[in-house]
């Protein structure tokens, strides 16, 4: 067996793309997306339908520029998403424009508009998760698209305050960024290497995972963003992993004889937090307080935007 076989055994593995080819070879359970991965398989040349669909999908729709434009911009997720769902037997996360992350009200309108898009092409609500960044406002948002029963990603998340108001919200789905957190701490930090069960990023999932379980919360826990193999398998057991395709191809082409499970929701864990609550104003300075997540999060968001506006270029010229 290889890496990726013993994973499967103990984790939903999720495919972090936007190239369906990709998706197709690795025949994950779910699919996640963004602003960044929908924009660089734009470039591909296989899906410039997709972009050309939504162009015309929205001008039989919509009247003036700037609204084509938006209904256009949300289109594509949709149209990628779709050819996603036709070969994945679970969900596709499609995310809300991250300009709109510190509004509660635009949210949860352009969430409905998503849901209803999919909804005109045959496609049921519970096969989508609505992606949208884990601001205080957005959490908000979460917290009533769930009683819509329109299922949410918590995304852009690194600070144990965001995962604390996430499962308070109950949201479907949480993706905590490994990665990008290895990245501040090797940038900000004397360490310039880390071992794999030391890695800061590994870390916070950890302990997000065992105070999910300890407290009974349902929200189910997605690692996101690794940069290595080594951060994938220490996250063994973990609800859900999203992985890039050129990681799952290392994970396949791995033989190995065995795999340890490293989280275990069976396990006693009295050390662990009991249940906290937060208002807005703790939240916010607990938050604060995390300078790597105070960072990582204003960059996220302006990382995404900027994607987003390159898109909108393109499909301003289709214009």
């Amino acid at each position: 067996m290889n890496k990726l076989d013993f994973l499967r055994e103990m984790t939903v593995v999720v495919a972090d793309t936007g190239d369906i080819n990709s998706i197709a070879k690795f025949a994950p359970t779910d699919a996640t997306t963004n602003p960044s991965l929908i924009l660089k398989s734009s470039q591909n040349e296989v899906y410039r339908g997709l972009i050309r669909g939504a162009v015309d999908y929205a001008k039989s729709k919509c009247s003036g520029k700037d609204k084509i434009l938006d209904s256009a911009i949300t289109r594509v997720a949709v149209n990628f998403g779709r050819e996603i769902l036709k070969i994945i037997p679970g969900r596709v996360s499609s995310e809300v424009d991250a300009r709109l992350s510190f509004d509660t009200e635009s949210t949860v309108k352009k969430a409905r508009e998503i849901i209803d898009m999919y909804r005109d092409l045959g496609i049921n609500r519970e096969r989508i998760l609505i992606k949208i960044a884990a601001t205080w406002e957005g959490i908000r948002a979460a917290r009533q698209l769930e009683k819509e029963n329109i299922h949410c990603n918590l995304t852009l998340l690194f600070s144990f305050a965001q995962a604390i108001q996430c499962a308070d919200a109950g949201v479907t789905l949480i993706s905590p960024y490994v990665g990008r957190i290895l990245d501040w701490y090797k940038k900000n930090s004397v360490m310039e290497e880390y071992a794999p069960s030391m890695d800061p990023g590994v870390l916070s999932v950890k302990k997000i995972y065992n105070y999910y379980k300890k407290n009974g919360y349902k929200t189910i826990v997605m690692g996101a963003s690794f940069r290595n193999v080594d951060q994938i398998t220490e996250l063994a057991g973990c609800d859900y992993l999203t992985i890039s395709p050129e990681l799952l191809n290392e994970l396949k082409s791995a033989e190995t004889e065995k795999m340890d499970r490293k989280l275990n929701k069976s396990e006693t864990m009295a050390e662990v937090m009991n249940k906290i609550t937060l208002d807005e104003k703790t939240f916010r300075w607990m938050h604060n307080e995390d300078a790597m997540a105070t960072e990582k999060l204003a960059e996220g968001i302006r990382s995404f935007t900027v994607d987003t506006i390159k898109l909108e270029k393109m499909i301003s010229q289709m214009l």
